[in-house]
Protein backbone atom coordinates (compact mmCIF):
# COMPACT_ATOMS: atom_id res chain seq x y z
CA UNK A 1 0.00 0.00 0.00
CA UNK A 2 1.75 3.32 -1.13
CA UNK A 3 2.55 5.99 1.56
CA UNK A 4 1.82 8.71 -0.01
CA UNK A 5 -1.03 10.72 -2.17
CA UNK A 6 -1.94 14.03 -3.86
CA UNK A 7 -4.20 16.12 -5.64
CA UNK A 8 -4.24 18.54 -8.47
CA UNK A 9 -6.21 21.91 -8.55
CA UNK A 10 -6.09 24.38 -11.62
CA UNK A 11 -5.71 27.70 -10.34
CA UNK A 12 -6.10 30.86 -12.85
CA UNK A 13 -2.76 32.64 -12.00
CA UNK A 14 0.29 32.44 -12.93
CA UNK A 15 2.70 29.53 -11.15
CA UNK A 16 5.30 32.01 -9.93
CA UNK A 17 2.86 33.98 -8.47
CA UNK A 18 1.10 30.77 -6.93
CA UNK A 19 4.71 29.72 -6.03
CA UNK A 20 5.10 32.80 -4.22
CA UNK A 21 2.02 32.27 -1.94
CA UNK A 22 3.03 28.67 -1.63
CA UNK A 23 7.10 28.95 -0.39
CA UNK A 24 6.15 32.12 1.98
CA UNK A 25 5.65 29.60 5.03
CA UNK A 26 4.06 32.83 6.91
CA UNK A 27 1.18 32.09 4.40
CA UNK A 28 0.40 28.35 5.67
CA UNK A 29 -2.33 29.71 8.50
CA UNK A 30 -4.51 30.79 5.41
CA UNK A 31 -4.61 27.17 3.20
CA UNK A 32 -3.95 24.50 5.71
CA UNK A 33 -6.82 22.84 7.88
CA UNK A 34 -4.17 21.54 10.12
CA UNK A 35 -0.79 23.96 10.54
CA UNK A 36 -2.52 27.54 11.68
CA UNK A 37 0.56 29.05 11.36
CA UNK A 38 4.71 28.83 10.75
CA UNK A 39 7.83 31.01 11.36
CA UNK A 40 11.02 31.00 9.86
CA UNK A 41 14.29 30.11 12.01
CA UNK A 42 17.50 30.65 11.63
CA UNK A 43 17.33 34.13 10.90
CA UNK A 44 15.41 32.86 7.38
CA UNK A 45 13.09 35.26 5.80
CA UNK A 46 12.45 33.68 2.67
CA UNK A 47 12.30 29.88 1.19
CA UNK A 48 15.60 27.89 0.34
CA UNK A 49 17.02 24.10 0.28
CA UNK A 50 18.59 23.53 3.48
CA UNK A 51 15.91 26.74 5.34
CA UNK A 52 14.07 25.48 8.28
CA UNK A 53 10.84 26.71 9.69
CA UNK A 54 8.18 25.38 12.28
CA UNK A 55 4.90 24.92 11.88
CA UNK A 56 2.25 25.21 14.34
CA UNK A 57 -0.08 21.89 14.05
CA UNK A 58 -3.33 21.48 15.36
CA UNK A 59 -3.32 17.63 14.35
CA UNK A 60 -6.51 16.56 12.41
CA UNK A 61 -7.72 20.66 13.50
CA UNK A 62 -9.25 19.18 16.67
CA UNK A 63 -5.59 18.61 18.29
CA UNK A 64 -3.32 17.93 19.84
CA UNK A 65 -1.57 20.92 19.10
CA UNK A 66 2.25 21.05 18.67
CA UNK A 67 5.54 22.20 17.09
CA UNK A 68 7.14 20.81 14.45
CA UNK A 69 10.31 21.58 12.45
CA UNK A 70 10.61 21.56 9.14
CA UNK A 71 13.62 21.88 6.06
CA UNK A 72 13.06 23.04 2.99
CA UNK A 73 14.43 20.03 0.43
CA UNK A 74 13.24 21.82 -3.07
CA UNK A 75 12.93 25.58 -3.83
CA UNK A 76 12.31 26.26 -7.55
CA UNK A 77 10.36 29.09 -8.05
CA UNK A 78 7.41 28.77 -10.31
CA UNK A 79 8.58 25.09 -10.25
CA UNK A 80 8.17 22.83 -6.90
CA UNK A 81 8.19 23.33 -3.65
CA UNK A 82 9.07 20.43 -0.91
CA UNK A 83 10.21 20.20 2.62
CA UNK A 84 10.41 17.25 5.30
CA UNK A 85 8.81 16.96 8.33
CA UNK A 86 12.40 16.39 10.57
CA UNK A 87 15.95 16.32 8.61
CA UNK A 88 18.03 14.16 7.19
CA UNK A 89 17.83 10.40 8.37
CA UNK A 90 15.44 11.43 10.73
CA UNK A 91 12.61 13.24 8.55
CA UNK A 92 9.73 11.46 8.16
CA UNK A 93 7.60 13.06 5.94
CA UNK A 94 8.15 14.87 2.65
CA UNK A 95 5.44 17.61 1.66
CA UNK A 96 5.66 18.99 -1.97
CA UNK A 97 4.19 21.26 -4.15
CA UNK A 98 4.60 21.06 -7.87
CA UNK A 99 3.63 24.02 -10.46
CA UNK A 100 2.67 23.27 -13.98
CA UNK A 101 1.41 26.30 -16.68
CA UNK A 102 -1.78 25.29 -17.94
CA UNK A 103 -3.70 27.15 -20.10
CA UNK A 104 -5.19 30.14 -18.47
CA UNK A 105 -2.95 29.48 -15.11
CA UNK A 106 -1.29 26.66 -12.98
CA UNK A 107 -2.14 23.16 -12.23
CA UNK A 108 -0.72 22.87 -8.44
CA UNK A 109 -0.18 19.08 -7.48
CA UNK A 110 0.48 18.96 -3.40
CA UNK A 111 1.67 15.37 -2.74
CA UNK A 112 3.21 14.17 0.68
CA UNK A 113 5.31 10.51 0.71
CA UNK A 114 6.21 8.96 3.98
CA UNK A 115 9.36 8.19 4.55
CA UNK A 116 9.93 4.16 4.08
CA UNK A 117 11.07 3.45 7.45
CA UNK A 118 9.61 0.23 9.34
CA UNK A 119 7.39 2.16 12.05
CA UNK A 120 5.76 4.44 9.40
CA UNK A 121 5.16 1.17 7.31
CA UNK A 122 3.37 -0.46 10.55
CA UNK A 123 1.47 2.80 10.75
CA UNK A 124 -0.13 2.93 7.77
CA UNK A 125 -0.50 -0.48 7.24
CA UNK A 126 -2.98 -0.26 10.47
CA UNK A 127 -4.34 3.61 10.13
CA UNK A 128 -3.25 4.45 7.02
CA UNK A 129 -6.70 4.21 5.44
CA UNK A 130 -7.98 7.06 8.03
CA UNK A 131 -4.66 8.99 7.96
CA UNK A 132 -4.86 9.22 4.01
CA UNK A 133 -8.43 10.04 3.90
CA UNK A 134 -7.80 13.01 6.32
CA UNK A 135 -4.46 14.37 4.28
CA UNK A 136 -6.05 13.56 1.12
CA UNK A 137 -9.58 16.12 2.13
CA UNK A 138 -6.72 18.23 3.66
CA UNK A 139 -4.45 18.88 0.59
CA UNK A 140 -7.95 19.40 -1.40
CA UNK A 141 -8.96 22.53 1.37
CA UNK A 142 -5.40 23.53 1.45
CA UNK A 143 -5.31 23.87 -2.46
CA UNK A 144 -8.70 25.26 -2.58
CA UNK A 145 -8.12 28.13 -0.37
CA UNK A 146 -5.07 28.67 -2.13
CA UNK A 147 -6.63 29.00 -5.07
CA UNK A 148 -9.26 31.87 -3.96
CA UNK A 149 -6.67 33.65 -2.36
CA UNK A 150 -4.49 33.30 -5.77
CA UNK A 151 -7.53 33.92 -7.93
CA UNK A 152 -8.05 37.04 -6.34
CA UNK A 153 -8.19 40.26 -8.89
CA UNK A 154 -5.85 42.45 -6.70
CA UNK A 155 -3.44 38.94 -5.79
CA UNK A 156 -2.85 38.81 -9.78
CA UNK A 157 -2.32 42.11 -10.80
Amino acid sequence: MPMQDSVTVHIAAPADHVWGLVSDITNTGKFSPETFEAEWLGGATGPAVGVKFRGHVKRNGKGPIYWTTCTIVASDPGKDFAFTIGEGAKAMNTWRYQFAPSGDGTDVTESFQLADKWPLRLYWALLGWSRGRTNRNGMQTTLERLKAVAEEPEASA
